[in-house]
């Protein structure tokens, strides 16, 4: 056997498509839709994004061979996020802290503050309202994907899409009408 020829642990051969290619050119994509999905909590998204990178891994074989490998592992994302969502029902809520930070720039400074806004009020988001915003307007799933990908009727994920931006927009209204350095303050209470 040569060297191009031995098969790893799982068996295919070194010439088939790698896993750690695969890694290299979407980790960071699934990263940011795992860190939204676990509204901006770092240590939670990598934890979420390590277990499911290592479920594919053990599966890679059968993953990648069909073709764009990439939606099925985002699948499996959304599947262990849900799964989360189960297990954090059953512990108490934890506040948001505010971060404080100079912008970097004073002419990026309205950008800053409104992306931050947009991300604590998307932390506030009900977990499944959380989800449809993130995979219809981040990922840019359709209805139908959304829906299948979330396990739940296109009528559900209208609803859900329909009442989440309605809650970021009662938010952003609510922070407009705050004084500035207290914008945390009326998303943390919403």
């Amino acid at each position: 056997m040569t060297a191009g020829d031995q098969r790893d642990v799982l068996g295919w051969k070194d010439g088939d498509e790698s896993f750690e290619d695969f890694v290299t050119g979407s980790s960071a994509r699934l990263f940011t839709t795992a860190l939204l999905l676990t509204g901006r909590h770092r240590a939670e998204a990598e934890d979420l994004l390590q277990s499911v990178l290592e479920r594919a891994y053990r599966r890679w074989r059968r993953i990648g061979q069909g073709g764009d490998p990439e939606p099925y592992v985002r699948q499996m994302l959304v599947n262990a996020s849900v799964d989360r969502w189960r297990v954090l029902r059953r512990r108490s809520e934890e506040p948001l802290l505010a971060v404080r930070a100079d912008p970097a720039a004073a002419d990026q400074a309205a950008e800053i503050a409104d992306r931050d806004l947009l991300l604590r009020a998307l932390a506030v988001l009900p977990p499944r309202q959380r989800a449809v915003l993130v995979l219809r307007y981040f990922s840019d799933l359709s209805e139908a994907q959304t829906a299948a990908a979330l396990g739940c009727s296109v009528g559900s994920v209208k609803s859900q899409t329909s009442r989440a931006l309605a809650r970021l927009r009662a938010l952003a209204e609510q922070a407009e009408k705050c004084e500035p350095g207290r914008q945390e303050d009326a998303v943390r209470n919403e």
